[in-house]
């Protein structure tokens, strides 16, 4: 059974013992985690999510992305030169069931 979920502003085609990283999730490594926001399960559609389906994941850990540098400037200005760096949160969650 596939679906596609929606969480974090994102959409995810999943099926069952996928992994798949989304923002970060509250919640420790081992809770059971249930997306309600699903958009299509097999060839069925919502409008615009499906009622009464559901998909339960279960969180694997929490971590961070890789570090990226961004370098700001303004052309012939000295001053305002400044690097900065981020590194965005993560969930890696393995999907458990989808019921739809």
């Amino acid at each position: 059974m596939k679906a596609v979920i929606k969480t974090g502003g994102k959409q995810y085609y999943v099926s069952e013992g996928d992994v798949i990283y989304v923002e970060k999730l509250d919640g420790e490594a081992g809770d059971k985690v249930i997306f309600n926001e699903v958009l299509m399960c097999d060839n069925k559609v919502g409008n615009p999510y499906l009622k009464g389906a559901s998909v339960e994941g279960e969180i694997v850990k929490n971590g961070k992305g890789k570090k990226i540098r961004i370098f700001t400037y303004k052309s012939k200005d000295r001053s305002n030169r400044r690097t900065m760096g981020h590194r965005q949160p993560y969930t890696k969650v393995e999907i458990k069931s989808i019921k739809g």
